[in-house]
């Protein structure tokens, strides 16, 4: 299969079911998907934003049909990474930070998105293999469009509870991933989270896991450290960081039996 992830590298292209395993509890994620990363509408044979991406180098792959499928993803992804730009600035606000704080960390977009399908689960429930196991997200937010009226996200809360996120038409979910956390270290909490699809219908959605550039090196802010906050992460490279955990997910052991 030309356009499957592995044989293309890097976590683009196509990934079947049961192809990841979020929580190594679980015997595997059910859902399909299809991921990309940066690419102008019109591309770019030496693109600028990609020349420090390291670790998470490499470039998108299409189908030749439908026609229209690039042109449409990456309408979208753009979109959506218009909205992540829109969101940064509040967040240096809301740590006291000047709403400029982040713009040197994401000059160059790097950004993934997935369009996810999620069959239907019908097994037993305690079978262990859900439509994506309980982990948290890589990135800085993950910004998710859900398919209106199937209920299938839930968050873990701070008293440890599983709580539904409703899939609400015309609106977003954003989580907080595991750059910000690291970033501010814990004051925004990255969002552990889940996906269980027995609603008896298909379910599909879109991720763009929005984070800041591959060469940055991210540790906790000193503005966020104290003597009663003592910092909890130690510094990574953001590439490596996200190649690793995506090294994790999808080289997992996986299996139905």
């Amino acid at each position: 299969m030309k356009l499957y992830h592995k044989e293309v590298g890097n976590f683009r292209g196509y990934e079947p079911e049961m192809d990841s395993n979020a929580d190594p509890a679980n015997k595997g994620d059910f859902h399909e998907g299809f991921e990309i990363t940066w690419e102008e509408l019109v591309p770019k044979e030496n693109d600028e934003k990609r020349a420090n991406d390291s670790a998470m180098a490499g470039a998108n792959v299409w189908p030749s049909e439908p026609a229209e499928f690039r042109e449409a993803c990456l309408n979208y992804y753009h979109a959506a990474l218009g909205v992540g730009k829109t969101l940064l600035p509040l967040f240096a606000l809301a740590l006291n930070l000047p709403e400029t704080y982040f713009d040197d960390k994401t000059k160059n977009s790097a950004a993934a998105m997935r369009f996810l399908h999620y069959p239907p689960q019908t097994g037993p429930e305690d079978d262990g293999i859900v439509g994506v196991g309980a982990h948290s997200d890589f990135e800085c937010f993950t910004i998710l469009w859900q398919e209106p009226h199937i209920q299938a996200l839930q968050l873990l809360n701070s008293e440890n509870r599983w709580v539904e996120a409703p899939a609400i038409p015309g609106t977003l979910v954003v989580n907080i991933g595991d750059q910000l956390a690291r970033w501010t270290n814990d004051v925004f909490r990255s969002t552990v989270h889940r996906a269980i699809n027995r609603t008896g219908v298909h379910r599909h959605s879109i991720p763009l896991f929005f984070g800041t550039d591959y060469h940055v090196q991210v540790e906790p802010m000193s503005s966020c450290i104290s003597p009663e906050r003592p910092p909890k992460y130690e510094p990574v490279v953001a590439g490596d960081y996200v190649h690793q955990r995506l090294q994790d997910v999808y080289h997992r052991n996986t299996t139905f039996s």
